[in-house]
């Protein structure tokens, strides 16, 4: 497991939590933190939980997305989609985890950072983030199968706004969306208890059976199949002068 995915498991209040510990660089996900990610979720599943959590650390950013040096403009297509395979397969993982799953969002999020915290249950936000599924504005698509997750978070027409769009919203906007679940201070932010507590006072068979009727409401027949034709789509603009001339000029600007 890279120093960069962080798991606890936290027994004597039945909860596991993923951290992604890279905030230098804005908790960007490279293809080895992406298979320490799906050995978090396994061990997880391992674990006597009620809920499981994942956060990034530092204070301003969840996640930047993928890690430009393994999602770099000189990828075949082929080669994209392999390594955009990896992220989707962590996304359908959390998405059918046997328990609810939180995304706390330490931060803003863009890009593949939003397709994460897609996968997640519920999404708890500093007041003050931002957050832009803003992979159009570089020249492709969602690229983790979270495009076809968000459409069934939120009404599938701002969905689709949102992806064309590529914008940027604040976490109040997206509260009024129903993407986000919670807003919290900076100061309430700090008592992990208190925050999680309407969570963890519920039973074990609860949390259970809750998750169960949730994903026969939502729809999981034939979504990995969804998923993985949006990687297909993503990885086949990956060649694109659009794509590549974006890539570039991020890079350049970093």
């Amino acid at each position: 497991m890279t120093e960069f995915i962080q798991y606890s498991y936290i027994q004597d209040k039945a909860y596991g939590i993923i951290t992604i510990n890279r905030p230098n660089k804005r908790n960007a996900i490279s293809l080895e933190m992406a298979t320490s990610l799906m050995e978090c979720i396994e061990r997880a599943k391992n674990d006597s939980l009620k809920l499981l959590i994942i956060t990034g650390s530092g204070e301003t950013m969840f996640c930047a997305g993928g890690d430009l040096k393994d999602l770099h403009g000189e990828l075949t297509n082929e080669e994209a989609e392999q390594v955009l395979l990896k992220m989707m397969d962590v996304l359908y993982q959390l998405t059918i985890f046997n328990v609810p799953t939180i995304a706390l969002l330490n931060g803003g999020a863009l890009g593949g950072g939003c397709e994460l915290a897609s996968a997640c249950d519920i999404r708890i936000a500093k007041t003050n983030s931002t957050f832009g599924s803003v992979q159009t504005n570089l020249g492709i698509i969602p690229g983790w199968g979270g495009g076809v997750l968000l459409a069934k978070r939120v009404h599938p027409s701002f969905s689709y706004q949102w992806i064309m769009e590529g914008s940027i919203y604040s976490a109040q906007d997206l509260v009024l969306k129903g993407w986000i679940h919670k807003l919290v201070t900076n100061d309430d932010w700090k008592d992990m208890d208190k925050l999680l507590e309407p969570y963890l006072t519920k039973s074990f068979k609860q949390m259970r059976i809750l998750k169960e009727q949730f994903l026969d409401e939502i729809g999981v027949l034939g979504l990995r199949e969804k998923m993985e034709k949006e990687v297909h789509q993503c990885a086949s603009l990956w060649q694109s002068e659009e794509h590549k001339n974006a890539v570039l000029a991020f890079l350049n600007r970093s």
